[in-house]
């Protein structure tokens, strides 16, 4: 198919300027081999469209999705979005579970352009995570509510940001290559009161990678900020089954869904039940949200997803 638009992250202000928190940038793991493409001769990786499947709001209050929040970042940029020569992002995100610290996660997946520039670029600054985000719906309908309102698990200074090697050494382009790798995993500063991320919120989503394609059915969740969105409301689409969308047969095809969410969603988490309780498996990279259908691609988290999640994990 023609390559879809790419779904960048939203400029837009923040409600409240989030506390700055410098991401440091470790040193990038090692790219591993990606798995071949499980193409048929050729469609080059490439299935038919999905259908496009209708948002829906998620009730207020979000308790019991508050593993989902909105992530805020300042880029490089200029222009009538930017101050002080920078672009003030937002995108969707979702908590993970860390392995080296069971229960007590402070890891956050997105996509990797929601914090990084890709090719030639660098981590973006105040990188920030706020679960359950408007929760209360204290902001909905235009109105204006303070931090503790809008922020019911606080705010959450990033510390520390990976992403692939390919989207650091490629990306930065929307709909190619580097898209298949367009993820990132961010790790929080834990509250002041000592309690991690996952225990504030509640819990934490495991991640499966190198999920069997023909058994997913895909839940995806984020705030999309783009018209007829205005970035306060948290989503959801059913999506069901998964097709495959590809910009380069020599890597795993990205996962693509039938679904109406807009800029802003990006970064935001698609979960499938794996062992009868949900499970990341991708996240919103890029979309298509206009005519018939609309839909959304993730990128397909193999080895190299697995690695970086490993060396954040092992990191903290």
């Amino acid at each position: 198919p023609a390559q879809p638009p790419a779904q960048p992250s939203q400029p837009g202000q923040a409600p409240a300027q989030p506390p700055a928190a410098q991401p440091s940038q470790p040193g990038q793991p090692p790219a591993q081999p990606a798995q071949p493409p499980a193409a048929q001769p050729g469609d080059n990786g490439n299935d038919p469209l999905p259908k496009t499947v209708n948002a829906q709001p998620v009730q207020h209050p979000y308790t019991k999705v508050a593993v989902h929040g909105k992530l805020f970042a300042d880029a490089p940029g200029a222009g009538a979005d930017a101050a002080g020569g920078l672009n003030h992002n937002q995108c969707s995100a979702t908590v993970v579970a860390d392995p080296a610290h069971p229960g007590k996660s402070n890891l956050v997946w997105t996509a990797g352009h929601c914090v990084h520039q890709g090719k030639g670029g660098s981590f973006y600054s105040n990188i920030t995570f706020i679960p359950a985000f408007n929760s209360n719906a204290a902001l909905s309908g235009g109105k204006q509510a303070d931090e503790s309102q809008y922020a019911p698990y606080g705010i959450w200074p990033g510390t520390q940001a990976v992403t692939s090697p390919q989207w650091k050494a490629e990306g930065g382009k929307t709909g190619d290559a580097a898209t298949h790798y367009d993820f990132a995993i961010i790790r929080v500063k834990p509250a002041d009161n000592g309690k991690s991320l996952e225990e504030t919120v509640g819990g934490a989503l495991p991640v499966w990678f190198n999920a069997p394609r023909d058994q997913l059915s895909i839940s995806e969740f984020g705030f999309p900020a783009a018209p007829p969105y205005d970035g306060m409301e948290l989503n959801h689409c059913e999506s069901g089954k998964p097709t495959r969308l590809s910009f380069d047969p020599s890597r795993p095809p990205m996962l693509a869904i039938g679904c109406t969410m807009t800029a802003g969603s990006s970064g935001g988490g698609w979960l499938a039940v794996k062992d009868g309780k949900p499970a990341l498996v991708s996240n919103v990279s890029v979309g298509k949200h206009t005519g018939d259908p609309m839909f959304q691609a993730g990128p397909y988290l193999d080895d190299v997803a697995a690695g970086a999640y490993d060396f954040l994990s092992k990191k903290g």
